[in-house]
């Protein structure tokens, strides 16, 4: 086998995982992300704590300070403005009665076909 000369000794002899230094590196930044994440996740169990306290330490439903008013529910509020369409009356709505036919009188029903 060949050496190339590109290839200097340190090279050469440097593991695929790179310098001591560089795996001491790489093993900090990963035990810091670590710590990281469990402060994380820490702190929101402990917001998510003090949600539950406070809510269960609110009233649930609490009183009104000041007496209702009944009031009398708005029937029309458009009505009550004043701007209510012009519709027609029920009387007028309702379609007349047909007006009755009037009753043949006797003497023609006494008719022939010929009309004699």
């Amino acid at each position: 086998m060949a050496t190339r000369p590109d290839i200097t000794d340190d090279a050469a002899t440097t593991p695929l995982g790179g310098t001591r230094a560089q795996a001491l590196q790489r093993l900090q930044v990963g035990v810091s992300l670590l710590v990281g994440i469990i402060l994380i996740v820490g702190l929101a169990n402990v917001i998510e704590d003090r949600a539950k306290l406070a809510e269960q330490r609110a009233v649930p439903e609490a009183a009104a300070t000041v007496e209702a008013v009944p009031s009398a529910p708005a029937v029309d509020p458009l009505a009550d403005a004043g701007v209510t369409p012009d519709l027609p009356t029920e009387d007028a709505a309702l379609p007349a009665a047909p007006a009755a036919a009037p009753a043949p009188a006797a003497g023609a029903g006494a008719q022939g076909v010929d009309g004699r």
